[in-house]
């Protein structure tokens, strides 16, 4: 196994600003009906601008104990396939210090030799200890195609540099599972109110998975009480404790599904979230305020492409009652839009990287709670 190491050719640093649209060179070229006028992209991430390079897909994003954003997706060289189709799929990431006005150029975080690959990054931070998990999915397609190993690392410099790769796979899944499809999903996992980590797991087949750490990722363990229908989750914790699992489903109908547990996972309640149209995608859902943590009311977000056909018409959305409603969202890219992971920025804005125009961009967008709530809601400093 390659060692892994930081590739950092150099800090160059370009501002985001409204001539980023104007100048791309992008065939599905943004028309002005696809684009709020007052939202500016910033591309992160593009394999026709990468010589060598063929895709890019998978975006995970998380704002660092430090404030620094560290932006994460898979380098698919060969083609976009999946893990189990490609032979040559890299980890990188950029980093930004200034809420996502400037970026590092792009660093390599797993680079395996060829044949063993890497993909769907995901990431927890730890605010109790300052360390920051990523998570991926590994596989040999030399020796074991289609055998599934879970990996993670961890970062203790806010994501400067990562160490070596810790295989749990039979932590935080079983040895019966050996040939099953099995992955962690991409994005991000949470920090519960006791300092749990926590994350979910895919078994394609039989359901999603909660796994955590109670010892700050020393040792991780699995909750074996799937929950279906579910594919790529997301889960929160409520506001009362109760974990919440938003899941893409691929049963056709065109709606989120969510599992609420009353005890820590063990059992759980599903129920069909018709509100929350979907293709069948992986979404981002994330809490950006807390009345437990001293803030005015709680605020949850959900953002994915809010279509029901097709990925298409990235839309974010916010609750105040712990996801029992939500707004009808603000569309934040009408076009082509896939998977999408957000985070809160530093200046206390909301952040969102999301695969856009049919995955030729990789792109970062930012604004104030005002922006989506058209003015009806902020919070003081931020705007």
């Amino acid at each position: 196994m390659k060692k892994i190491s930081i590739l950092l050719i150099s800090l160059v640093f370009f501002s985001c600003g409204a001539q980023d649209l104007q100048q791309s060179d992008n065939p599905n070229q943004d028309t002005q009906e696809n684009i709020p006028h007052n939202i500016t992209f910033k591309n992160l991430f593009d394999a026709r601008n990468t010589e060598g390079v063929e895709c890019y897909r998978i975006p995970a994003l998380v704002t660092a104990p430090n404030g620094d954003l560290i932006a994460a997706i898979d380098e698919r060289v060969p083609g976009c396939a999946d893990l189990r189709g490609s032979k040559d799929i890299n980890i990188v990431q950029r980093r930004s210090a200034d809420n996502g006005k400037t970026w590092t150029e792009i660093e390599t975080v797993i680079d395996f030799p060829y044949g063993q690959s890497a993909s769907d990054p995901s990431m927890i931070v730890d605010d109790e200890t300052g360390d920051i998990f990523m998570f991926y999915n590994y596989m040999d397609l030399e020796k074991e195609k289609d055998v599934y190993y879970l990996h993670v690392i961890k970062s203790t410099d806010n994501g400067k540099t990562w160490g070596e790769p810790k295989d749990i796979t039979s932590q935080i899944s079983k040895e019966e599972w050996h040939n099953d499809f099995k992955f962690i999903t991409s994005g991000r996992g949470i920090q519960t109110q006791n300092g749990r980590l926590l994350h979910t797991l895919v078994r394609l087949k039989e359901g999603v998975y909660l796994f955590g750490s109670d010892d700050h990722g020393e040792n991780w363990f699995l909750i074996d009480s799937p929950v279906k229908p579910a594919d790529e989750s997301k889960v929160i914790q409520l506001a009362n404790g109760n974990y919440m699992i938003n899941s893409r489903v691929n049963t056709g109908e065109g709606h989120r599904y969510v599992h609420v547990s009353e005890d820590k996972g063990l059992t759980w309640e599903t129920f069909a979230e018709h509100e929350l149209v979907d293709p069948g995608n992986n979404a981002s859902i994330i809490r950006y305020t807390s009345v437990n943590e001293g803030d005015d009311k709680n605020r949850l977000l959900f953002s994915n492409s809010n279509n029901a056909e097709g990925r298409k018409n990235l839309t974010v959305r916010i609750s105040y009652d712990e996801g029992k409603t939500w707004s009808s969202g603000k569309t934040v890219y009408s076009g082509p839009a896939a998977y999408s992971s957000m985070t809160i920025l530093e200046n206390g804005h909301i952040g969102i990287f999301f695969e856009k125009d049919n995955y030729t961009e990789n792109a970062f967008v930012s604004f104030p709670l005002s922006w989506l709530t058209d003015g009806e809601d902020s919070l003081k400093g931020t705007d």
